[in-house]
């Protein structure tokens, strides 16, 4: 993604880490923040994926550095920040963007996943949060630690992925408000329906809807429910339902943006959905 002229190498000089970067909004908003001049430290499930994310990032001018990592381990979610810091003796940027849905009635879940979005969506991102604070505090950067919730969290029965997005959305407030004494802000980020593959967990309904957009005898079968989605169907129903589904860019310019306004001013929060929702 090239940076608009507003942000243009806006954080030449500084350093992120993004989690969950291997795909979708979290290698959106790495290659967007490397874009902008930071050194970007992805951490993800898989390594070829990142290794393209480096590469568009060097061809855009900047420096990347990718680590396969899983959040849920602590020792791993702490390492990540450590590895920044050891690259660039400093941390500026933390995007906790790691996250995961199963989205089963609470009557016929699966509690291993309750226990997977738990760990993924909330205990990954305190680790990350505490990290990247004491990170922060040691080098003494103005800092911002951006932590991406959903839309899902102004949903009051929106299940148990919802209720982790709940407590992302009470967690980023807390700890806003234990850092009003440091040059440290904290921004929740709430996306709305966005093309990528998470989308594979959506409601059945909306599969069959976005397997529709695609037409041909062999579009739904890309559209199962827990199934992986391809790059190029992902922008196909993008760009078919442009009205109901956002981009991953359209997030990475909402962080981008939001770390990069005056040191006066703090965007605490920011939805990014598209003009027609979908039930999440």
């Amino acid at each position: 993604m090239a940076p608009d002229t507003a942000t243009d190498k806006a954080l030449a000089g500084r350093t992120a880490v993004v989690t969950g970067a291997s795909s979708g909004i979290g290698r959106a908003i790495a290659e967007a923040i490397g874009s902008a001049g930071a050194h970007v430290v992805l951490g993800g499930r898989t390594q070829e994926a990142m290794d393209e994310s480096m590469a568009r990032i060097k061809a855009a001018g900047g420096t990347a550095e990718a680590h396969v990592h899983d959040v849920r381990n602590v020792a791993d979610a702490r390492a990540l920040v450590d590895s920044a810091v050891k690259s660039t003796g400093r941390l500026d940027v933390m995007v906790n963007n790691a996250g995961v849905s199963y989205p089963e009635p609470i009557v016929d879940g699966d509690p291993e996943h309750w226990r997977i979005m738990l760990e993924t969506n909330i205990l990954a991102l305190l680790v990350g949060s505490q990290a990247a604070v004491h990170a922060m505090r040691a080098c003494g950067a103005e800092g911002h630690i951006v932590n991406i919730s959903s839309v899902a969290s102004l949903n009051p029965a929106s299940g148990v992925y919802g209720a982790t997005k709940h407590a992302v959305n009470c967690i980023n407030e807390s700890l806003r408000r234990e850092l009003f004494d440091d040059p440290i802000k904290v921004v929740t980020i709430m996306p709305g329906a966005i093309a990528t593959s998470f989308a594979r967990n959506f409601d059945p309904a909306v599969l069959e809807l976005m397997a529709s957009s695609m037409g041909g005898d062999t579009a739904p079968a890309q559209f199962t429910p827990g199934g992986r989605l391809s790059d190029e169907a992902l922008e196909h129903a993008q760009q078919s339902m442009s009205q109901h589904l956002c981009t991953p860019e359209d997030v990475a310019e909402a962080v981008l943006w939001a770390i990069t306004r005056p040191a006066g001013v703090h965007l605490a929060s920011l939805v990014v959905r598209p003009k027609k929702d979908l039930t999440l």
